[in-house]
């Protein structure tokens, strides 16, 4: 029941001579408690008839209490086709909360679940159109496809270079530490220096290289220094002589702790953290006793350490150096490219377009960021970069919006419409039709006008396309020019580089094509208004984002021209990232070599989401007052503000109450840290560690523990727990076979040449080259770093014992301890607080339903229904802007996770990825309707709404009811979601709300038009672009309306639905 009908039934008595106001005062005290649910009337007629099952519902929703009288009958009229309509799919029941917004309710629709998960199919991420990873049928034909593409890679692109440098620098220091003399001198554990090589190789940038020596050196300093001070304390008198192990169990305890929880949590000192793991290791489990302190046995791991960084970094800075330019340069050249496919889109190819739109305008950002956390040697400013950024992510989005109107080309090209429009059959997306009718098919007069308005704009528009992908093309091929890449890179010679030929040529299409919309515009072969002509309009609709694009390319044009214009030369710019966000982020080679892309990326975005969605509160809601009297008064001197209703969302809540406590405040918060992740990693790590280093304590363990190493197993260990992703199945095995291999391989190269030095290098370099690229280019770098460590410490192991004891048995037990570790930190990370991605991938697109519903909000607040003199902001609207990049990152980072269950046994079923690929594909469109609604608004201004309050009453209650229903559905749908259980069958529709806005505000246009107040500057207006923008905004938040209803079919098909219990289902009320 609209807010509007409720005030015309409060002043006007109903056929019965008894008033609503009457009525609500009868009814006052059950309003306080509960809200009523009450039949609904139409205005001057009495309650609608039911039918038997419909009227079998009265005394369910009889809230009367006994003091109340019946209503006294209703003369009965008959029923219209409306009123027939509405009474057998709504059951003529509406519910009122307090006043706040009325809910409708119609009978849900049956839903084909084949046909559902057929278009559901369409939507699967491209991971899934690869074969199953866990097939044992395909695997040795995967093998085989992935040798000849890992041969193709190394041989033609630059990957070969940075193989060529890894392995240069592993190989340099295994050979050295092949040399007798130089093995003597550096004593046992001279094979520091060589896993030294491997953790940081040289296969990144100069900043980034550089950067992870110092951090290196850092973390084995400290590990080497606190493992040191705790062996010191365990011999300090005769008592701690005796518990000596207890000691080191408590310092290595704590340390591990500590550091694990530092990983997790400030990701740049993933480096110092692994090494210093290492080092503490190395102290506190290798030759321990309780005799008193040897130095030297520091310096036996410390020398070495630093001789490998040493080595690591003279080969970065000689062979081939790249000190950030190539990977920014590789970055850019990509973004054009799909820029340029986002331009040349075709009906077919638009989700796959969109979604390489999507993932360029993410790794836009990532790239800018590679650049500016370390230091770099470039020709292009930092600063630079960053402006141009903005404006490659300002075209991504033109584009974007381009891609989801009607295209001009289309209708010259089509044939007759007849109701069904190619998107739809292109992507297969089912869409609710508001009225519940067929679409009607076009008239001759409307397929005239088609056909005039795209007859005139398809030659000025095509053109101007065609200049934007030649400017396009000339910024890509300057930029390649000025760093130098463009004969390895593109674009090819045959692109012209002139940049300002370009540039006039694009301003003067545009300038052309504003004409040619004018003058169709003014045409009088047009109609006054689009009404009845919505197709027209939408061609319209679609010239705003091909000029939007056209201007935000000619801004891209301008700044790429004033680079090229200053002639920029090789300058040194050290790290600009903000110190504390940059504690947060990585470069591109340590992202890869920790493992676990996917989903740390996934948390990482997700979390920059929630904070700034936190920054989006809105007051504490205070309706406006219904009438002047005592009760309003005695509200006011209570403290309750009921001059006005809280429509905004950009204030802070409680802000006062957190200065007045920031000390509590931030107790509480650091408290509520400790409830997290990180916490529970550092524990897990913790005892695994500690666990398997018992035996290192033990008297009569020493002989095998120091004789084996096996306490590489604990360093094994320690680098495979992953902060988020512990492993699967098939990470579990890899890695173990890994593992085995490489310990079989290495007794095998000092059994074939009796320890011949040379023959175990040749041996080396033919395992360590691929293992080297499986752990530093490949998707797979925790297994590659497995089979690079166990190599190496076996083979120079049996190297040191120089055949005693024999290769066979150095080879099985260092073998043996380190799948221990691997399989000990997989199994740990299986039961202790485990990733399994399906269970977050669940909660995460719940979490991205609720953020919608936040923006939603949040944008129809500040874009839409705000008063005059509260437009929005140069500020706002890039505060929006900012938070939809994030979210449209969110929706990458979704995909990439459903691609993770790929890898995930399930045992009580395999897990069907195709209703929650559907559900994210139409939360993404919802969010985009949300992006296109925001836009026009900041082009379409109903000023006789805005500036009319009597219309903007009359509005008020349709608009909240709107607003509301959807805000309901959403946080129904994601709470149900999040939590796993199902959802209730019948939910607030909000089709029929949203129909019923869209009739009262054609009524009110109407009734305003025909009143004669509208100016003629306003008439010509609205013949121009405001209808336009009027259809483009419409159309956008009715298809929130339609992706809801898909929202709401793919939750059910994921937690099912809830229908009535048994004595509340008609079947059984018709029984009894």
């Amino acid at each position: 029941m609209n807010e509007g009908k409720m005030a015309s039934n409060r002043r006007n008595p109903d056929s019965n001579g008894i008033t609503t106001e009457e009525n609500t005062q009868n009814g006052a005290s059950t309003e306080t408690a509960f809200s009523r649910l009450l039949r609904r009337r139409s205005p001057g007629v009495g309650y609608h008839a039911r039918n038997p099952s419909v009227g079998s519902l009265d005394r369910i929703f009889d809230t009367r209490t006994e003091s109340q009288a019946p209503l006294p009958p209703v003369t009965q009229r008959s029923m219209t086709s409306e009123d027939k309509h509405y009474a057998n799919n709504s059951y003529g029941v509406a519910e009122l909360r307090d006043g706040f917004f009325d809910a409708v309710f119609l009978p849900p629709e049956d839903v084909d679940s084949q046909d559902s998960m057929k278009q559901a199919e369409l939507t699967l991420p491209y991971a899934f159109r690869k074969k199953d990873p866990l097939s044992i049928r395909n695997f040795l034909p995967k093998q085989w496809h992935e040798v000849k593409g890992v041969i193709r890679r190394v041989t033609t692109t630059r990957a070969g270079i940075r193989l060529f440098k890894s392995f240069l620098a592993f190989f340099v220091a295994y050979v050295l530490c092949l040399v007798p003399t130089i093995h003597a001198r550096l004593g046992r554990y001279s094979y520091v220096m060589v896993i030294s090589t491997i953790i940081n190789h040289s296969g990144r940038t100069l900043g980034a290289q550089v950067d992870g020596t110092i951090l290196t050196i850092i973390g084995t300093a400290t590990g080497l220094g606190w493992g040191a001070f705790g062996w010191w304390v365990s011999t300090a008198t005769a008592t701690a002589r005796v518990g000596y192990g207890g000691i080191l169990a408590v310092f290595l305890f704590l340390y591990i702790f500590a550091i694990a929880f530092l990983r997790s949590y400030y990701i740049r000192t993933y480096q110092a953290v692994i090494c210093a793991g290492i080092a503490i290791s190395y102290t506190c489990l290798a030759d321990v006793s309780g005799a008193e302190v040897s130095w030297s046995k520091l310096l036996a791991y410390g020398i070495p350490w630093v001789l490998g960084q040493a080595i690591s970094l003279v080969v970065c800075c000689i062979i081939v150096p790249d000190a950030g330019a190539r990977p920014l340069a590789v970055s850019l050249h990509q973004a054009f490219a799909v820029m340029l496919d986002g331009l040349a889109l075709t009906r077919l190819e638009s989700l796959r377009t969109r979604r390489r739109l999507t993932q360029t305008f993410v790794s836009t950002s990532q790239a800018y960021r590679d650049l500016v956390i370390d230091f770099s040697i470039t020709l292009f400013d930092p600063k630079d970069v960053l402006v141009l950024r903005n404006l490659i992510q300002g075209v991504i989005r033109a584009l974007l919006s381009l891609h989801s109107q009607k295209r001009i080309s289309d209708v010259l090209d089509d044939s007759p419409l007849e109701g069904v429009d190619r998107d739809q059959l292109a992507v297969n997306e089912y869409v609710l039709d508001m009225d519940e009718k067929l679409r009607r098919p076009e008239t001759e007069e409307e397929r005239r006008l088609i056909n005039f308005v795209a007859g005139n704009l398809a030659e000025p528009t095509s053109r101007l396309i065609l200049s934007m992908k030649s400017a396009l093309q000339s910024c890509d091929a300057v930029l390649m020019d000025m760093c130098g890449h463009r004969q390895y890179l593109g674009p090819p010679k045959d692109v012209s580089d002139d940049l300002p030929g370009a540039l006039v040529k694009l301003r003067r299409r545009i300038i052309a094509f504003s004409d040619c919309q004018d003058i169709v515009l003014a045409s009088d072969t047009l109609p006054p208004t689009y009404a009845e002509s919505p197709e027209v309009a939408k061609l319209f609709a679609y010239c705003r984002p091909v000029h939007q694009a056209a201007t935000a390319i000619e801004a891209l044009l301008v700044k790429v021209n004033e680079m090229q214009q200053r002639k920029p030369k090789l300058k040194f710019h050290s790290p600009s990232y903000p110190f504390w966000k940059a504690l947060h982020r990585s470069n591109a080679q340590v992202r890869h070599d920790r493992g676990g892309v996917t989903a740390g990326s996934y948390f990482k975005s997700f979390s920059d989401i929630a904070a700034i969605i936190r920054k989006i509160k809105s007051r504490e809601f205070q309706p406006l007052p219904r009438e002047e009297d005592e009760s309003t008064e005695k509200s006011t001197e209570k403290g309750h503000d009921t001059s006005y209703a809280t429509m905004t969302a950009d204030e802070l809540e409680d802000e006062w109450s957190i200065r007045k406590n920031r000390v509590r405040h931030e107790i509480w918060g650091f408290l509520h840290r400790l409830q997290g992740f990180e916490t529970r990693f550092g524990l897990k790590t913790a005892a695994i560690t500690s666990l398997l280093s018992i035996p290192a304590w033990l008297p009569q363990s020493h002989s095998w523990w120091d004789g084996y190493e096996v306490w590489w197993g604990v360093v094994m260990a320690w680098l495979i727990m992953g902060p988020r992703t512990g492993g699967n199945i098939q990470d579990l095995i890899t890695r173990a076979i890994c593992a085995v291999l490489g310990s079989l391989w290495a007794g095998l190269s000092y059994k074939a040449g009796d320890g011949n030095p040379y023959v175990v290098a040749v041996f080396a370099v033919i395992y360590m080259l691929p293992m080297i690229y499986r752990y530093t280019l490949s998707t797979h770098p925790r297994s590659g770093l497995v089979g690079c460590i166990s190599f190496t410490v076996v083979s120079l192991a049996e190297v040191a014992a120089e055949g005693k004891p024999s290769p066979a048995t150095i080879a099985a037990t260092h073998g043996v301890a380190m799948v221990v570790g691997v399989v000990a930190s997989v199994i740990v990370n299986w039961v202790l607080w485990p990733f399994v991605a399906r269970h977050d991938l669940r909660k995460a697109v719940a979490t991205m339903m609720f953020y919608c519903s936040i923006v939603y909000r949040s944008i129809v607040s500040r874009y839409v229904y705000y008063e005059e003199g509260n437009e929005p902001t140069k500020e706002d609207i890039l505060s929006s802007e900012i938070l939809e990049g994030r979210l449209r990152e969110g929706f990458v980072r979704l995909r990439q996770l459903l691609a993770l269950t790929r890898h995930e046994l399930r045992l009580r079923a395999p897990f069907d990825p195709l209703p929650y690929s559907a559900l994210i594909n139409a939360c993404e469109h919802f969010f985009d309707y949300i992006v296109t609604a925001r836009q026009a608004s900041l082009f379409y201004h109903p000023h006789f709404i805005r500036d009319n309050t009597e219309f903007a009453a009359d509005l008020l209650g349709h608009r909240r009811d709107a607003i509301a229903t959807i805000l309901t559905n959403l946080y129904v749908l994601s709470g149900a979601l999040r939590a796993d259980r199902k959802v209730p069958r019948y939910l607030p529709s909000a089709a029929a709300t949203r129909k019923q806005l869209l009739d009262r505000m054609g009524a009110l246009e109407a009734e305003l038009s025909a009143s004669g107040k509208l100016s003629a500057n306003e008439k010509s207006e609205g013949k121009k672009w405001a209808q336009i923008y009027s259809h483009s905004y419409n159309e956008s938040l009715t298809g929130c309306v339609e992706q809801l209803e898909e929202l709401e079919k793919f939750t059910k098909a994921i937690v099912g639905e809830q229908g009535f219990d048994y004595p509340y289902t008609d079947e059984a009320l018709r029984t009894d």
